[in-house]
């Protein structure tokens, strides 16, 4: 059995979404003064590897602290399209080339490739994304998540959030962006494990994602 990493490490310097913030790491308690150390952090509920809940676009619809505990450990496969360039789309094409696993997954993730761009500009740049028939798929068949290993499920350019609302519409499929070591996960069904912070009224929230490979 192994154990494999999907996170990014959350740090004052990391890259984040156009228009928001980084996290501020502040001093709050000192060995010298307190004898402990303590850290203040101040972030965004979408900062780093994170997840959007259905509530992240739609009002009346879950949070994530709605979900149960299992939404967030279920089985999950890798689709690689890794082969794609700038701007091109993750079509049903790239699905049915393993349509069997993809039908046995509760979480489907697309690896692209594009983590190795990570820190650099590029990553907000024109990284390839499903198509809208890939994401009605993945609503209308409800799958628990859908995760990808670049910074938004749309392009960036995109500020209607058009796939995010297509996925989310069901209100009850996940959405994880900004994975990592997708290409190490294989070919085969897996654990996927994505726990968000447990917080109240959660409109999103870092995770700590880690495959378990058997």
């Amino acid at each position: 059995m192994k154990i494999i990493d999907l996170t990014h490490k959350i740090s004052p310097d990391m890259p984040v979404y156009p228009g928001t913030e980084g996290p501020i790491f502040a001093p709050a308690n000192s060995y010298e003064k307190d004898g402990f150390k303590e850290t203040l952090l101040t972030m965004f509920t979408h900062t780093g590897t994170h997840m959007d809940p259905p509530k992240h676009l739609f009002e009346s619809c879950k949070t994530l602290d709605d979900f149960p505990i299992t939404h967030f450990v279920a089985k999950a496969v890798v689709i690689d399209c890794s082969n794609l360039g700038e701007g091109d789309k993750i079509t049903m094409a790239h699905l049915r080339k393993k349509m069997e696993l993809v039908e046995q997954a509760e979480w489907l993730l697309f690896r692209t490739g594009w983590d190795q761009y990570w820190g650099e500009q590029k990553y907000f740049g024109d990284y390839p994304t499903i198509d809208a028939e890939v994401a009605e798929y993945i609503a209308k068949t409800n799958k628990k998540g859908v995760g990808l290993d670049v910074i938004g499920l749309d392009p960036i350019a995109d500020v209607n959030l058009t796939l995010h609302k297509i996925v989310l519409a069901n209100n009850y499929t996940v959405i994880v962006e900004n994975l990592k070591n997708l290409q190490l996960l294989g070919e085969e069904i897996f654990t996927l494990c994505a726990m968000p912070l447990h917080l109240q009224e959660a409109d999103g929230s870092p995770i700590r994602a880690f495959a378990i490979v058997e």
